[in-house]
Parts: structure tokens; C-alpha cells; sequence
């Protein structure tokens, strides 16, 4: 088994709202998004996955989120926008952009800062 991790970045602004605390505030973050696939052969080319497709296809997803008011997006109109929910966002949204592809989804971790991350490892058909 075969396991290919790329890395990027966001950054948008959101309040918690039933967090209780100074996050129910208006603040933001530089967030720092890992995506791990995996793949049980590789292509003829020799590759699981070619890192340019699979960047292309996460700063697809990233580009939503980008520069915006997390709480404003209808995916987390009923949802916190916390780190845990971030993850599986983009994680839903990455397996659609993946369909078909051999490589499948594993995880997606969100870093909020340098010492904190929450990692969503899928569950959802």
C-alpha cells in the first residue's frame, strides 16, 4: 500500500458560536491543510497519483474557503465552522473531485495553528 501526503493553505476568519469562550469571537487563521491518499499500485507511469493533479484538485476545493467568512458559507450554516468540521469539508468535497481515481481519500488534517489540528478520516458513504 502506497501513501502520497501534499500540504497547503487557507486563510478565512470564523466565530464559534456555541463554543463558550474567546473563540465565539471574531478571529481567523492561517490554516495549514494536510491530505494523505492511498493506493494499493501504482500507474504505468510508475505513480500512485501525480502530485500536480492531486494539488490542482485540493487548491480547487481550498479556493472556497479562501479569504472568506466561514460562518457566510451554506455548508456551515447548521454546522460549527470548528477544525474538526473544516476537515470533513474539505474531505467531502476533495473524494467528489477524486471520483474514479484509483488513489482513494484517507484523511484530511486541519492545523489552525502550529500545536493543534483535528483529522477527519471519512465514515460517510
Amino acid at each position: 500500500m502506497y501513501e502520497l501526503t501534499v500540504t497547503s493553505h487557507f486563510s478565512s476568519a470564523h466565530r464559534l458560536r456555541y463554543l463558550h469562550g474567546k473563540c465565539e469571537e471574531l478571529h481567523g487563521h492561517n490554516w495549514k491543510i494536510e491530505i494523505s491518499v492511498t493506493s494499493a499500485k501504482l500507474n504505468r507511469e510508475g505513480v500512485a497519483i501525480d502530485f500536480t493533479i492531486l494539488k490542482q484538485k485540493v487548491e480547487k476545493v481550498l479556493k472556497t474557503l479562501d479569504h472568506t467568512f466561514l460562518n457566510d458559507l451554506p455548508y456551515f450554516s447548521g454546522e460549527e465552522p470548528s477544525s474538526e468540521n473544516i476537515a470533513r469539508y474539505i474531505f467531502d468535497q476533495l473524494r467528489k473531485e477524486l471520483k474514479g481515481h484509483p488513489a482513494r481519500l484517507k484523511k484530511v488534517s486541519a492545523w489552525e495553528s502550529d500545536t493543534s489540528c483535528a483529522t477527519y478520516f471519512g465514515g460517510r458513504a
